[in-house]
């Protein structure tokens, strides 16, 4: 496998302040191919404790101006914002696929239009022939000006206010499978509510972000509301010790958002929201429709080559049906190689493993997992050269083996067979995990009996990893704190303010009330 050359420079620099800078170090670090481990620039600044310092003053300094900006213009700059994205699609897909597990495929045929929606309100005309619009999607850019608060009734001369504010300064660190997309999760709330923002992408998928910077300035978003770092482990410690950093949000590894978490406690205790791992199971019923099932679940876990958060990395199949559906999800997996590739390739779906460091990981899971499961098919490289792993079924893990409770994150599934509903919701839930979840069955009460059942934020019935921007997606359990997406996103960038209101005037009382022939207004 042979990786696209080009001569195409990236910008590799900082952004804050609204302006492309050094880092105050001469620090720098490499970006690789996914294909072939090649260097893609070396270049990449890396953000120290100066630089930290020196986005949040840029961040703080914004915060007044921008919590105070007329709703209507906030929104108007965000629409924007999401226009251009829409517009440089081309080039924000090469960015993620260069150096990045996204295939150009995938980037505009699905996180393009997920977060342009993010971002964007839309009007679509109600006639072809009418000017006048109706308000089709009311996402971020929707939202300004429309976060409400609550109002109390008088009791005993007393009337109460309830509202919610900004935070002030918010920090986000992205994952490495998804740096356009997660950052449209966590800045499109908070710059809508009236924040402003500090986005570290993860070292190893830093250019599409940094290409972000360009786009601020052209939407409008004023000096210092939208800054962005690159870096590593000490970028991120920086940004969750620091004492100005009112709110940091993380997608990515449990271990590491423990530590967020924990430096985040032991600082200014800000407010935290993590987005973890998981290890969702799928549960088939012998009722299920296996040409739904089987499409479904093979998809589930082969996105991104299985590296995403929510994959449908675990397969419950009642013992009935068992073997037709490993054959058939063998055969489904058995016939996948043509469409693994270079993320260049306009046809590819699959990409290779983000780097050699999580090749060998992957690897150490299927070579442990022979030892506690059956291996159906799978568990090789794909290609001589590269960080291909070829997709990858296991059978009937030992009840405590590493294979069916651990998050490989990457095309790796494990199948289960069960016999009864008590049982396969106990194994469903006895994980430390509890992203998301599915059930498949033709029995919409049974259906809607085990998702209720399933310890997870997301569960799907007839379906499984799907994502709609308009309600809320994260974790129960290890898988994460708080909430992206959905209205429920706005409470983790807003705090509530009660205010209290005496009245001056007395009440009424038997001897002041109006009576007949009295006026209670005086002119």
């Amino acid at each position: 496998m042979t990786h696209t050359t080009t001569t195409e420079s990236f910008e590799t620099r900082l952004f804050v302040q609204g302006a492309y800078v050094d880092a105050q170090t001469p620090a720098r670090f490499s970006c690789r191919s996914t294909v072939d481990g090649s260097i893609v620039t070396s270049n990449v600044h890396e953000a120290d404790q100066q630089d930290v310092d020196g986005a949040v003053t840029a961040a703080r300094t914004a915060f007044p101006s921008w919590t105070a900006f007329p709703h209507e213009k906030r929104a108007r700059i965000l629409n924007k914002f999401a226009d251009l994205v829409e517009r440089d699609a081309d080039k924000l897909a090469y960015l993620e696929a260069v150096c990045n597990v996204k295939p150009v495929k995938l980037f505009r045929g699905y996180e393009l239009p997920q977060t342009v929606t993010i971002f964007r309100c839309k009007k679509i005309p109600q006639q072809k022939d009418s000017k006048a619009g109706i308000l089709i999607r009311a996402d971020y850019a929707g939202w300004c000006g429309k976060i409400h608060g609550e109002s109390f009734p008088t009791r005993n001369g007393f009337f109460n206010i309830v509202q919610r504010e900004p935070l002030g300064v918010c920090a986000a660190i992205t994952a490495f499978n998804a740096p356009i997309m997660g950052m449209a999760m966590k800045a499109a709330p908070c710059l809508a509510t009236g924040n402003t923002l500090i986005i570290k992408s993860s070292e190893k998928t830093p250019l599409s972000t940094l290409y972000l910077g360009k786009l601020a300035n052209e939407a409008g978003l004023p000096p210092g509301v939208f800054n962005i770092i690159s870096g590593g482990e000490l970028a991120g410690s920086l940004l969750a010790k620091h004492m100005s950093i009112d709110q940091i949000s993380f997608t990515g590894s449990v271990g590491v958002g423990k530590q967020i978490a924990q430096a985040a406690s032991q600082s200014n205790l800000k407010r935290v929201a993590l987005e973890l791992g998981g290890k969702s199971p799928s549960i088939i019923f012998p009722d299920a429709k296996l040409d739904v099932a089987i499409p479904w679940c093979v998809n589930g876990v082969l996105v991104l080559s299985g590296q995403i958060c929510f994959a449908s990395s675990r397969v419950y199949v009642h013992e009935s049906i068992k073997k037709q559906v490993v054959e058939q999800m063998r055969a489904s997996f058995e016939s996948m190689d043509k469409s693994f590739g270079d993320p260049l390739d306009e046809d590819v779906e699959f990409p290779p493993l983000v780097d050699q460091g999580h090749f060998d990981r992957v690897r150490g899971f299927i070579d442990r997992g022979k030892e506690e499961a059956t291996l159906v098919t799978g568990g090789q490289a794909i290609f001589a050269k590269g960080h291909w792993m070829r997709p990858t079924i296991f059978v009937d893990p030992s009840p405590n083996a590493e294979i069916s409770r651990e998050e490989v994150f990457g095309p790796v599934v494990a199948i289960i067979g069960f016999i009864d509903e008590e049982e396969v919701i106990f194994q469903a839930n006895n994980t430390q995990f509890g992203l998301a979840g599915a059930v498949f069955t033709q029995d919409i009460n049974r259906g809607i009996r085990i998702a209720s059942a399933i310890s997870s934020g997301t569960v799907g019935i007839n379906c499984c990893d799907v994502l709609d921007t308009s309600v809320p997606f994260g974790g129960f359990k290890q898988s994460g704190l708080g909430r992206e997406l959905g209205q429920d996103a706005l409470a983790e960038y807003t705090q509530t303010k009660t205010i209290t209101v005496k009245s001056t005037t007395p009440p009424l009382t038997p001897d002041n009330q109006p009576g007949p022939g009295k006026c209670s207004i005086e002119f």
